[in-house]
């Protein structure tokens, strides 16, 4: 069989390889425009060294504040456009801004202008070529499914729904009961002619959905072993979905959830519970003190554009499933929930116009440092919701209280990848998410996190 599958690229590769040949573009610009155009501004040299390692940190934490290295919009030519004219636009001007660690202020404006196009043209050219090389269908991935017949086109949309460079060439019926269906769009491989479907096709991965494959005959084993042994990567649906998603798929695990996800690995690693207590402490008292100078501002505000309490308080369910009360500037009218709780969506009409302000910026939040302080929430964990919508949610929703074994956070994982969620679906989208970070909360994990809050609030982006 043969050994010799296409080129493909995992998804943290393709990440990799993004950021590596941004700055590699970038800096190779900028010293061919200094060749040919006498540039002064901005020298590569070794006396200089540290210029470079300051804008190669700028084009990668602002691209990633602009999706840069979303998969999704680093396929797409239209979305990865505006990205580049916002990460180059704001390097250029934080670069600017930043002369203690960047060349002084150039006295020539035609020198800002032309490292603006360097910087952009670099990675204009980069990412078209991205868009159209790596992008395309010689780099896909070519992938076979092992499930049952009637959760097929559901496993699969699940996966090429997420990743642009998945692509599902077939997938073999794992129960045996079924009858055979040659009515799908894609191959319906029979179990004899797997091996031959694999080699001929030059599938990269098979992906076996353990939780479906109760009727996997000796048959199909023997086939996947002969596989295996033959170079071919075999993974589990789970993994894989989790790796592409950076959510935790509950809605596939079923009865393997308490085996699939490990409960205890973070909550007893001490060490890291500690550096964390001690971070919120400290993140919590500045966020007061910085609550209570801009206080003012609020009030006049608050007077103004919403005329009523500054503060509101409620029921929220935390750690263990205690109940606590949150603190939070008031965004909505008075008797918002006069006819009962309901979720809080996009433009949401109960929201005054000042209030839309506090969302924005996130400044309604700040009053929640206190909790932090308290020790009823931390800085990051999964959003805590109140009681009534827990009740109505886990009803419909296996596991939903798992996310109860952490406490719940200001900001989470969840919160920076999705936005508000008014359904049962977006629930279930949230809480993979929040599951995720369990699972694999981390200090790094928390760093990201962070970042991309303070993204959030900088560029108001806030809901």
């Amino acid at each position: 069989m043969n050994k010799y599958k296409d080129i493909h690229f995992e998804v943290s590769e393709r990440k990799i390889l993004l950021r590596i040949f941004d700055v590699i573009s970038v800096l190779l610009s900028l010293y061919f425009v200094g060749v040919i155009f006498h540039f002064d501004y901005f020298n590569i040299s070794a006396t200089n060294y540290y210029w470079t390692i300051v804008l190669a940190v700028y084009i990668l934490m602002i691209g990633s504040i602009f999706e840069m290295y979303n998969l999704q919009v680093a396929s797409s030519q239209f979305q990865i456009i505006k990205s580049i004219i916002l990460t180059s636009s704001t390097t250029v001007l934080l670069y600017l801004l930043t002369p203690f660690y960047t060349p002084v202020l150039p006295s020539n404006r035609v020198q800002i202008l032309i490292f603006f196009f360097a910087i952009f043209g670099a990675l204009f050219l980069w990412r078209i070529t991205y868009v159209r090389f790596f992008a395309s269908n010689r780099f896909v991935k070519k992938v076979i499914l092992i499930c049952d017949q009637d959760q097929a086109e559901e496993l699969i949309n699940g996966l090429v729904s997420v990743d642009p460079h998945y692509r599902v060439l077939g997938f073999v019926n794992s129960d045996s009961n079924a009858e055979h269906n040659d009515n799908f769009i894609i191959n319906n491989i029979p179990i004899d002619g797997l091996g031959k479907f694999v080699n001929k096709n030059s599938v990269s991965e098979i992906v076996v959905a353990s939780q479906k494959t109760d009727g996997i005959t000796v048959k199909l084993y023997n086939q996947l072993i002969n596989l295996l042994e033959n170079g071919y990567i075999i993974r589990e649906y789970t993994q894989v979905y989790e790796s592409i998603t950076q959510r935790i798929p509950v809605q596939y695990v079923s009865r393997d959830f308490y085996r699939y996800f490990p409960f205890s690995r973070s909550n007893q690693n001490h060490f890291y519970l500690i550096i964390v207590r001690l971070l919120e402490i400290i993140i919590s008292s500045i966020g007061i003190v910085f609550g209570i100078v801009i206080l003012p501002l609020i009030l006049i505000g608050n007077l103004i554009g919403n005329r009523g309490d500054l503060f509101y308080t409620q029921k929220r369910v935390g750690k263990n499933g205690e109940v606590f009360k949150i603190v939070k500037f008031r965004t909505m009218v008075k008797n918002a929930e006069k006819n009962g709780a309901v979720f809080a969506t996009t433009n949401d009409v109960r929201i005054t116009p000042f209030g839309k302000f506090l969302r924005k910026s996130r400044l309604d939040e700040f009053p929640q440092f206190i909790n932090i302080l308290k020790g009823d929430m931390a800085v990051i964990g999964p959003r805590p919701e109140r009681p009534v919508f827990v009740k109505e949610i886990a009803e419909v929703m296996p596991f939903y209280e798992t996310r109860h074994v952490v406490k719940p956070g200001l900001t989470g994982w969840a919160q920076v990848n999705y936005s508000y969620g008014a359904t049962i679906d977006d629930s279930l989208i949230k809480l993979q998410y929040d599951l995720y970070y369990i699972k694999h909360r981390s200090l790094f994990l928390d760093f990201n996190i962070l970042f991309k809050t303070f993204s959030t609030v900088l560029f108001y982006r806030g809901q």
